[in-house]
């Protein structure tokens, strides 16, 4: 009988290992697919792809032990050779190949898409037929790698401001938000849809763990056909307990964006370099009320208001212009938005209930951040339930909880998909989705 006691050392090195604990001139070994194979003659040059990036091989007839013809592009291998400086190769290393082990070897070498490539040039529609494969383009892979940092700076952030992560469920009774934008599904031969977020469930643990937060697809039944829009994306959502005011939501995402800047600029510098990203100022957001940035960008512009509920795509781009000319700003709050256009449990502004105490951030001219204090009073929530000539039907548990008393709290959801859109400097959605699911999109 063997024991397992943890996870097992490996001889082959990855790039950081190479960088850090490898000398020159030492032999090492390392693994990695095929990402092209440059032939000079006599000398080969086999670029690796790995999960660090990229790392340059160079094949000598009479130094090999093997032909170069046994390799083959898109093979996984296993090489042993020596570790030399030159400053030209990708991370300025290279290794002197010596010995070659396949691991495995593909059934089509004619790959559908030139990944080896710096930039894919071929349509979006391409990218997404074959994801898999137009994702191990370099900079293809470097957006998700981006993504990758913005979630764990999410959490890393919540974590140390006391938040607790939970799960919540995806299918339930009744939508959080209303409406029609709901995908239903029969469950058992009971009606059941799909969560368009984790909302009331945020609100609930909000009296149990005070501060919570999730990372987590929500659905949308929405039939748009836009660059902005997903029928499924992941959302970034907190919620949190015993606030003053919504203003201290706000302040909790720009500390959130503040860390995550700070990680990316740290811990993802070859991703940055390789996308071309400079990463925008989040050391302070401007916070301004709706129906004022409505005036201003109306009367700068000379842009006619046509919905005064909600603000139009052109108006976020607009109202991003002005934040950027006017404080400098890639990001910029809109506050107090009509209580027309939020739902029930948005808390109405004291001072004039036409209004929420609820805003949006936008970043770079599209909305990406939604969120606000919440209602907390029974009775009122109630009444707001029954004014908008609503059923409490299949929000009993909900409403339950704030029988028994919950603390002043307030919330967000974050769309990861836009936040990274905007951050890597695409003008479509689907670009920073792993698989989109949209209107025509089920596959792959």
């Amino acid at each position: 009988m063997d024991y397992l006691t943890g996870v097992r050392p490996t001889e082959t090195l990855e790039i950081s290992e190479l960088l850090s604990a490898a000398k020159p001139r030492q032999k090492v070994k390392v693994n990695g697919a095929v990402h092209t194979i440059r032939n000079m003659g006599t000398v080969a040059f086999v670029i690796l792809r790995k999960r660090e990036g990229l790392l340059q091989c160079v094949y000598e007839e009479g130094i090999a032990e093997f032909k170069l013809k046994e390799i083959k592009e898109a093979a996984a291998i296993e090489i042993e050779g020596i570790l030399e400086a030159n400053e030209k190769a990708p991370n300025g290393i290279e290794i002197r190949m010596e010995k070659l082990k396949i691991l495995s070897e593909p059934a089509d070498e004619r790959l559908p898409l030139a990944i080896s490539k710096w930039k894919l040039k071929t349509s979006l529609e391409a990218k997404l037929n074959y994801r898999s494969i137009s994702l191990r383009n370099v900079r293809e892979r470097a957006k998700f790698r981006i993504q990758e940092g913005l979630t764990r700076a999410f959490r890393d952030f919540l974590y140390s401001q006391g938040f607790t992560e939970i799960h919540t469920p995806k299918i339930g009774a009744k939508g959080a938000e209303g409406g029609a934008n709901i995908f239903k599904l029969d469950y058992f031969h009971r009606p059941a849809v799909l969560a368009q977020s984790p909302q009331f469930y945020k609100q609930m643990m909000v009296g149990v763990f005070d501060r919570v937060f999730e990372t987590a697809p929500v659905f949308r039944a929405e039939k748009h056909n836009t660059k902005r829009h997903l029928n499924e994306y992941t959302s970034l959502d907190f919620e949190m307990g015993y606030i003053e005011g919504f203003e201290d939501i706000m302040a909790m995402e720009t500390g959130y964006l503040q860390y995550a800047m700070e990680m990316l600029s740290k811990d993802y510098a070859s991703e940055l370099k390789i996308l071309g990203i400079t990463l925008p100022k989040a050391d302070k957001i401007p916070a301004v009320k709706f129906s004022e940035i409505k005036e201003a960008v109306s009367e700068k512009y000379g842009h006619k208001m046509r919905n005064p509920f909600d603000l139009e795509p052109e108006e976020e781009q607009l109202i991003s212009q002005y934040a950027k000319e006017e404080w400098g700003s890639d990001f910029v709050f809109v506050t107090h938005y009509p209580s027309k256009k939020r739902p029930f449990y948005a808390m109405d502004d004291p001072a004039d209930a036409r209004y929420t105490l609820s805003f949006d951030l936008l970043f770079r001219g599209m909305e990406i951040t939604t969120g606000g204090q919440r209602i907390h009073d029974y009775q009122m929530l109630a009444e707001k339930i029954a004014a908008r000539g609503m059923t409490e039907e299949g929000m009993e548990d909900y409403l339950g909880t704030f029988k028994h008393g919950m603390p002043p709290h307030g919330g967000l959801g974050i769309g990861l998909e836009r936040l990274t859109m905007k951050l890597v400097g695409e003008d479509n959605v689907r670009e920073t989705t792993l698989f989109p699911r949209d209107l025509s999109r089920l596959e792959p």
